[in-house]
């Protein structure tokens, strides 16, 4: 099941919105049969490419045991049930780390395997863990509908993401960065705001570490202020903006440089954040990170539409400089948005910790 595990990690940023999963196929006496991962969306799964494996090494799987990272599927979207491959195979043993949460599959395909004749072996709960861990907005996006939402954030020890100047590059190290961009592979969509466009000019893609695929990048910007010539446009990989007002010369101009437009107007003439949510989910994609400046940050955080924090603390002090979120005055600390520490490592020079909403944290 490690070696399963490890071949499931292997899937990050391929097999969106499809779940990350590793299959090993073993002998009786435990000699090595097959393997595979996940492929991207449309192509085969884990425990197909695990049985071609098989055969292409001139492996009998009859009577084997399979390990697999998440229950096999049991319904037929754009492949058909795995489920059905193993027990067609002659595989005699499943051992399964975590249920699939997904309506379509949750438990049946453990059922047919069952059915079929094959032993089912749920593997120890620690393996069920790290086979949500890997695969939380999957699961997230299976339980409630929409995406795990990820705010990342790079910040000076008194909470500082920015000088008083706008000065950003670079508080954190190098590590921290490329780490960074790992986390944006993880991602089926990055999300920023126009005040981040308009201050840093980025590219919002993923450049640092290797990438099968560019998530989809997605900007907030109420009134269409992205200049035609923001870098935004000079990376791969679909673009869309989330407006409250429409302006056709400015549309047209953006929408010349092959980005998408969607009216979503909210309150007080800005972008309905929760409905930009829901449409992201419903494309559909399982984790979305956000990496923006104070202001949407501050309104995701409010909105409570914020599951997870990734943020970088860089060993020094900024004094005076723009925070991490522009969030409401408070009058008592009971109304303070509070958070569970999940995660903390060194990465270089710096330390990431990783946070998530107490509500948010999956069970």
């Amino acid at each position: 099941m490690a070696r399963a595990q490890a071949l499931s990690e292997s899937a990050v940023g391929l097999t969106e919105p499809n779940p990350r999963v590793g299959c090993v196929i073993t002998s009786e006496d435990g000699q090595l049969l097959g393997e595979g991962h996940t492929q991207p969306a449309g192509q085969a799964h884990a425990e197909v490419m695990a049985l071609r494996d098989a055969a292409a090494r001139g492996h009998e799987v009859r009577g084997a045991t399979a390990y697999v990272t998440l229950e096999p599927c049991a319904h037929h979207g754009r492949t058909p049930p795995c489920c059905d491959a193993l027990v067609a195979a002659g595989v005699a043993r499943v051992v399964v780390a975590a249920g699939d949460p997904n309506p379509l599959v949750n438990g049946q395909g453990l059922a047919r395997l069952r059915a079929a004749g094959v032993t089912v072996v749920n593997s120890p709960p620690e393996h069920a863990v790290a086979a949500e861990e890997l695969n939380v907005g999957f699961f997230h996006r299976m339980r409630t509908g929409r995406a795990w939402v990820r705010l990342k954030v790079a910040a000076s020890l008194d909470g500082r993401t920015a000088l008083d100047n706008g000065v950003s590059q670079w508080i954190t190290g190098p590590d921290a960065r490329r780490d960074g961009h790992a986390w944006r592979r993880r991602a089926g969509a990055l999300l920023t705001g126009v005040g981040t466009v308009l201050a840093d000019d980025p590219r919002l893609d993923v450049r640092l570490v290797d990438t099968p695929r560019q998530p989809l990048r997605a900007v907030v910007d109420a009134r269409l202020d992205t200049p035609p010539s923001a870098r935004l446009f000079e990376a791969d990989g679909p673009l869309v903006f989330y407006v409250a007002h429409p302006d056709p010369a400015r549309q047209a101009a953006i929408a010349d440089r092959g980005a998408e437009i969607v009216a979503l107007p909210g309150a007080a003439g800005r972008v309905d954040l929760a409905a930009v949510l829901a449409d992201l989910s419903s494309r559909p994609l399982n984790e979305l990170h956000i990496e923006a400046g104070p202001r949407l940050n501050g309104s995701l955080i409010a909105a409570d539409l914020v599951d997870e924090c990734l943020v970088y603390l860089a060993p020094l002090l900024l004094g005076q400089g723009r925070g991490m979120a522009a969030l409401p005055t408070l009058d008592a600390l009971d109304g303070a948005w509070r958070y569970a520490f999940h995660d903390q490592a060194r990465v270089g020079d710096d330390l990431r910790l990783l946070l998530r909403r107490r509500a948010a944290t999956p069970t």
